[in-house]
Order: structure tokens, then sequence, then C-alpha cells
């Protein structure tokens, strides 16, 4: 099974929204007994709450499912737990640098860097921008390439047809 970890700054915006998403996405591809998803932040401040309002209105307005996603700081184990730890922007692949060099196993990369030509580098924080519609179409983007890629690499297939 292939793990992936989303990260983003407190684990309420951007990092749920991808978990819910992807979830989303790999469930329709019947892809749920070969991929698994989670995420978590990089400070502790939200951890045990509910996604954002704001990403709760976004996912419900796209009628994907939140439910039983709570926020969580990183921790150690994710390094061993996670094949695939994709950050949202450059400050959350800095704040893991230094635990990075320790676990070579571990890809860690940005969401965007699986969109050709993306809109942004970076995904933007909703939680400061209070754009949520704006973060869900980079998130979703992101995510899809980012199925694509891992499907390509591992080869990954579901077993539902599309028919």
């Amino acid at each position: 099974m292939i793990k992936v970890l989303f990260l983003c700054l407190g684990n309420i915006c951007r990092s749920p929204m991808a978990e819910a998403i992807f979830r989303d996405l790999i469930h329709k591809q019947d892809l749920d007994k070969q991929l698994y998803v989670d995420s978590a932040g990089i400070g502790h401040w939200h951890s045990g709450n509910p996604p954002h309002q704001g990403t709760r209105d976004i996912l419900d307005k796209q009628a994907i499912s939140y439910k039983g996603i709570k926020a969580r700081q990183i921790e150690k184990n994710d390094w061993d737990d996670f094949d695939y730890i994709i950050a949202m922007d450059d400050s959350n692949i800095e704040a893991l640098e230094t635990s990075r060099n320790q676990y070579k196993n571990v890809k860690v990369l940005k969401l965007m860097d699986f969109v050709e030509n993306p809109l942004e580098n970076n995904v933007p924080d909703p939680y400061f921008t209070n754009n949520f519609d704006y973060t869900y179409e980079l998130i979703n983007q992101g995510c899809k390439e980012l199925l694509e890629q891992l499907k390509q690499e591992h080869t990954l297939k579901g077993v539902k047809s599309n028919g």
C-alpha cells in the first residue's frame, strides 16, 4: 500500500482539504486498498479540531466527505509510516528539512510540483487569504495530477469499470 501524508501549517485548511479530495478521488477509482491518505500540520495549535469552516463549506459544496478528519501535528513515526509527504508550500518544506535528512525513503514534495505550469508554486493559505474557492481549485488540480503520477509509478489499477 502506498501511503500519502498531506501537510500544511496548522492542518485545518489546506491539508485536510487535500486529504478529503484525494480520498474522494481514490475511492471513485476504487484504489482504496492500494492508497492510504492522511494529513497533518507543522504546528499543534489546532490538534483535535475538525477542518476550518471554510474548508468544510467548500467540501460540502463539492459533495466531498471530510468525515473523521481531525487536525494533528506531524509526528516522528510519520516519517516511517508514509511513502510521500506532500506539503502545501515552501515554508512547510523548510520546516521539515531538519527531520527530512534522517529519512531518505520518504519523498517530500510540494503539491504544486505535480502540476505542469501551475498557477501558483505554493498553495496559498486560506486561513489568511479567506479564498477557499481558489485554494480548492489548486488542491483539486494538484491531487488529480498526483494521483495520475502515483498510478503510473506504482502501476495502480482500480477494479471498477468506467462504463
